[in-house]
């Protein structure tokens, strides 16, 4: 029997990358998925290939810099589902830069998908994850640990996604509720090949972690049994090339 036959999940970011590749494994292991990114075309690709396995996917395009998007959203998914058991947060987006010159609106930018979209979108979600004791994933970053030069504005996002998760945790725990974060290092996906143009550095993608490594560990820590609940993993490529 698949793992999560009978469930709803959510995925932001879930047109590329990370997102894409949970949302995928999600769907294989019989869940209902509900997709949700900025591009409809990208979008439609990743649905083609869930509905092989899933019993019903959905697609919700949207701007999670727009908080009418977000909530188009969730009314939306109000009306289609009954009950959310997965809630994946994917979405994120960087820009590089130091912090005598880097652009404020490039922090407000990270900082409205990295944290505020999460907490939006979780704060409407709550009463229908409450419902079936689901699980909510960060998707993080190791910058969200340790702040390199050059990364300021990232990681100060991703440190605040950080404590909405661990602040989350101990709200939620005594509902049955799981909280995950995944601080994940460098991976083959779109964004770090415009980290990589950025840095002015070559990109290799075989040598970086792959989306479907990320989404595995995903899957496995939601497939555990209720006894227990893992509340941080920490991720990175096994060769190191920078």
């Amino acid at each position: 029997m698949r793992r999560f036959t009978d469930q709803v999940a959510v995925v932001t970011g879930a047109s590329s990358g990370i997102g894409k590749a949970i949302a995928l494994a999600l769907a294989e292991e019989g869940a209902a998925v509900c997709l949700v990114g900025r591009r409809l075309d990208a979008l439609e690709e990743v649905a083609e290939i869930a509905r092989k396995t899933s019993p019903l996917v959905l697609l919700h395009q949207g701007d999670l810099t727009l908080d009418q998007d977000i909530q188009d959203s969730v009314m939306r998914l109000q009306a289609d589902v009954e009950r959310v058991d997965i809630l994946v947060h994917s979405a994120g987006v960087i820009s590089l830069g130091h912090v005598e010159t880097t652009s404020v609106k490039d922090l407000d930018w990270q900082y409205s998908v990295n944290v505020r979209a999460p907490y939006i979108l979780t704060q409407a979600l709550l009463p229908m994850i409450r419902r079936c004791r689901g699980q909510i994933v960060f998707i993080n970053s190791t910058a969200g640990r340790i702040a390199a030069p050059g990364v300021s504005q990232y990681a100060a996002s991703k440190h605040a996604l950080k404590a909405l998760a661990d602040s989350l945790r101990g709200e939620v725990n005594a509902h049955g509720i799981r909280v995950l974060s995944v601080f994940a290092g460098r991976t083959a996906t779109p964004m770090q090949a415009n980290v990589h143009e950025t840095e002015g550095r070559p990109y290799n993608a075989e040598q970086l972690m792959q989306p479907e490594d990320v989404a595995a560990v995903v899957i496995h820590a939601l497939s555990l049994p209720r006894s227990a609940e893992v509340t941080d993993i920490s991720m990175r490529p096994l060769t190191k090339s920078y």
